[in-house]
């Protein structure tokens, strides 16, 4: 059972308390019949409440603290994984996790933003947060990957770069800049997946390719609703409202043209089945690398170059 339980999961979560607590007495008194009609009850409740969600309750889902995050889906769907670290500039980021895999004897270079599970995880990690060198380090792998003719896989998962002084002394914006720009012209095939948050130019500088993906309670925007609500209205009490204005959401997405495809999650979220939001990850990124990989370099740059231009445009 979940350990972290948001507010629309509470009465999903009594119900399942009461029949854990009826099934303590199942043998002394009969209430077998009980049991299996609170059961019911259950499973309908789910399907009701998790096909029904707000865009907000799926930006809520899509932070829950026992999500896999990238280094949990690259256990899970890649073999022979060798990080690499470091930006050959200032220091290695561990906000950007990347190196060389397989996913099933396909060779692939897979980059993604890394959160904590706990405190001092979360430290660790800058609560997956880039900061510059971050960017150049993603940057520097799938240069690498080019080199060897290695298709990109990179996973997003991030609530923005990193806002700090130093990290835009650094050169934060240029950092993002130069990976838009590098990636647009990469000559290798370049998959997206949103796993998680995908927040601002801090998912956008991962966010450039050939096909973009989204889980199903992923969100994916220029701004956090919070943050949209505190411009807006001088107040994050807005947070509803604006999310449901930015029209972040997968099928939102999908309607709009920004992301090609949908990978559909566990009843209740990723969270809830490791093993099938994995296999589904998995089949999602080798099915379009089987049609990717048979592209040339310059097909490939063209279609990515168009699939962007035609963002944002509308006739009247």
């Amino acid at each position: 059972m979940a350990k972290s339980v948001l507010e629309f999961e509470k009465p999903i979560f009594e119900l399942e308390n009461k029949i854990e607590e009826m099934r303590q007495f199942e043998d002394q008194l009969d209430i077998k019949d009980e049991i299996k009609k609170l059961e019911l009850k259950v499973t309908h409740l789910k399907k009701n409440i998790y096909e029904g969600l707000t865009r907000w309750q799926k930006v809520q889902l899509a932070r829950h603290p026992e999500r896999p995050y990238t280094l949990n889906y690259i256990n899970m769907i890649t073999t022979d994984f060798i990080e690499l670290h470091g930006d050959r500039q200032v220091k290695d980021d561990h906000a950007i996790v990347g190196g060389f895999a397989k996913i099933d004897g396909q060779k692939v270079m897979i980059i993604g933003h890394q959160k904590g599970r706990d405190t001092k995880s979360n430290l660790f990690r800058n609560f997956g947060m880039p900061n510059p060198e971050g960017y150049r380090k993603a940057l520097r792998l799938m240069k690498l990957a080019e080199k060897f003719g290695i298709p990109v896989v990179t996973l997003l998962d991030t609530p923005g770069a990193y806002p700090g002084i130093d990290a835009e002394r650094r050169g934060q914006a240029e950092a993002i800049a130069r990976n838009l720009f590098e990636m647009s012209k990469l000559q290798v095939p370049i998959i997206i997946v949103i796993i998680g948050e995908g927040a601002s130019g801090g998912a956008l500088g991962l966010g450039v390719g050939d096909k973009v993906m989204m889980l199903e309670n992923t969100w994916y925007s220029v701004i956090s609703p919070e943050s949209c609500s505190s411009i807006l209205w001088r107040s994050w009490d807005y947070k509803e409202q604006a999310a449901e204005a930015l029209k972040l959401t997968a099928p939102d997405l999908l309607e709009q043209g920004i992301i090609d495809k949908i990978i559909a999650e566990p009843l209740g979220g990723a969270h809830k089945n490791y093993d099938q939001i994995a296999f589904s990850l998995k089949e999602a990124i080798l099915e379009e690398l089987l049609i990717l990989t048979k592209l040339k370099p310059e097909k490939l740059i063209q279609n990515r170059i168009d699939k962007f231009g035609k963002m944002g445009v509308y006739l009247e």
